[in-house]
């Protein structure tokens, strides 16, 4: 790949000439196939948790039921699938046989400002310890069900086997998750309920603005910490 950028560079620049394109093979990267869709029981489910319960977390990355949550992220996710990159983890929830939710994990931003001011750390401490941060993109709970103070029991005990799963796969901790709100749409109800705290906005910029002015919409950042010691661990160099 680097001897491909350093032609094409030479090329637009006049020093060489390569021969015309003959074939662009399809990037699957760049475009990827929508999720198959997985036909699910969508009776309503209604009740108090404790009937539901037990609710069973299983982490489905690259095992057979990774295709249904991907459809029914796809289905009824207002966003939805977008395949996550980096270190990223996939949960769903039961209720017996039937799915009741879905949790995405992924890689967090290398800088977000009020984040980065709540934790306190150093830029040398972000670089070094950013993989000990994890991003929650998308969280669903599925639209059959009525059941009060579901969503935030549910988080609540995602942020409790997180980072045991984590370590399982990456061979590391998580120590603090983070969430946006748009907040045009929604308060994060159910994450204040399971005691997230706000910790200020996003500018709207994103990574690859080139000027002051908000490209995308401004979103309210939430985050949680997994340890008391949070700012210890990832403040250390």
């Amino acid at each position: 790949m680097v001897c491909r950028g350093l032609m094409l560079q030479l090329h637009r620049e006049g020093y060489i000439e390569l021969p015309p394109v003959r074939h662009r093979p399809p990037n699957p990267l760049a475009q990827r196939q929508k999720p198959s869709i997985v036909q699910v029981d969508t009776r309503p489910l209604r009740g108090r948790l404790a009937e539901i319960r037990p609710l069973d977390f299983r982490s489905v990355r690259r095992t057979s039921e990774e295709p249904l949550f991907n459809s029914l992220l796809e289905q009824y996710h207002y966003l939805g699938y977008k395949q996550p990159v980096g270190e990223h983890l996939k949960f769903l929830v039961y209720a017996g046989e039937r799915p009741v939710a879905c949790f995405a994990w992924c890689s967090s931003a290398h800088y977000l400002g009020c984040r980065d001011r709540f934790l306190g750390w150093s830029d040398q401490a972000r670089r070094k310890n950013i993989h000990l941060l994890a991003y929650n993109p998308r969280f669903l709970l599925l639209p059959w069900l009525e059941v009060r103070y579901l969503a935030s029991h549910l988080l609540a005990h995602m942020t409790r086997v997180l980072s045991a799963e984590w370590e399982r796969v990456y061979g590391h901790p998580i120590y603090f998750v983070q969430t946006f709100i748009d907040p045009d749409r929604y308060r994060g109800t159910c994450y204040r309920a399971a005691n997230w705290i706000v910790l200020g906005r996003t500018t709207g910029r994103g990574k690859n603005a080139w000027g002051k002015k908000p490209t995308r919409t401004i979103k309210e950042v939430l985050g949680y910490p997994l340890t008391p010691r949070f700012r210890e661990l990832l403040a250390e160099v």
